[in-house]
């Protein structure tokens, strides 16, 4: 089994910062690519930011500039250290990570149960 757990979620004013963890265990042998999504109110599910297992990243042009996301192979986590947040921030944040569990397995995609960022203006 693979268990994506998010955490650092919480209520900051605007243009205040917060950096968000999320951890990859179980039965892994490779992780790929690693993102971070998110759900506004009323909202579709939004990609944030992606890296890969060599660390190219990629960002949605509402956060370029003020998030970054980054990784930690070793410890099988991504970060998402957000800064210069604004109300329009406020969602559920989810981390997703694009795994093999066994060298001989296909490319599976794996999702956390969200943390919630809330923005006050």
């Amino acid at each position: 089994q693979v268990q994506l757990v998010e955490s650092g979620g919480a209520l900051v004013q605007a243009g205040g910062s917060l950096r968000l963890s999320c951890a990859a265990s179980g039965t892994i042998f490779s992780i790929s690519t690693m993102a971070w999504y998110r759900q506004g109110p009323g909202k579709q599910r939004e990609l944030v930011a992606t890296i890969t297992s060599g660390g190219y990243t990629n960002y949605a042009g509402s956060v370029k500039g003020r998030f970054t996301i980054s990784r930690d192979n070793g410890k099988r986590m991504v970060y998402l250290q957000m800064n210069s947040l604004k109300p329009e921030d406020t969602a559920v944040y989810y981390c997703k990570a694009d795994l093999r569990q066994y060298s001989t397995s296909r490319l599976v995609s794996y999702w956390g149960q969200g943390t919630q960022v809330t923005v006050s203006s």
